[in-house]
């Protein structure tokens, strides 16, 4: 399949891209709802209100979304909240195109960390961060969910 990240267009979320952002969201993460027990934070964010807050940014290829990151900066570190990509789109490096726009961003503020957790059973999960460069520094329940928290230095991409 090729590496559709190539074409990619990513940029800031509006208004009209929330449905969009919302099924995506429902798609990427409905796989984990019974392994988890309940559904993922993904599934029941506000993405209205993220979007009007601009922390929200869009994968589009031949206008339609395939995926989309949630990030934003906390005192000195870049938060990455969430990322998705379409399940059809999975593996074609959209997410790590996704993941490289809050790295860069990152950079661009002289923030020192991209942070982000994930669920402790989300186990692909576990792999692929170490696999980007990640190293888990925590893991803590929050809100009913295990997270496992990892943090990559900023500029310190292979």
């Amino acid at each position: 399949m090729p590496d559709v990240a190539v074409n990619l267009i990513i940029r800031p979320a509006v208004a009209t891209d929330v449905a969009a952002i919302r099924q995506c969201a429902i798609d990427a993460y409905s796989k984990y709802v019974t392994r988890i027990g309940k559904a993922p934070a993904p599934m029941v964010a506000d993405f209205a209100a993220l979007v009007d807050a601009q922390r929200v940014s869009v994968a589009c290829n031949d206008q339609w979304l395939i995926g989309y990151v949630v990030f934003y900066p906390v005192v000195t570190v870049m938060h990455l909240e969430n990322v998705a990509v379409m399940p059809a789109h999975a593996g074609q490096g959209v997410g790590k195109r996704l993941i490289r726009l809050v790295e860069d961003e990152a950079v661009r503020l002289e923030l020192t960390s991209v942070e982000l957790y994930t669920n402790e059973l989300m186990v692909e999960n576990l792999a692929m961060y170490p696999s980007l460069g990640y190293q888990e520094f925590d893991r803590r329940c929050e809100d009913g969910f295990k997270r496992v928290y990892f943090r990559r230095l900023s500029g310190t991409r292979d």
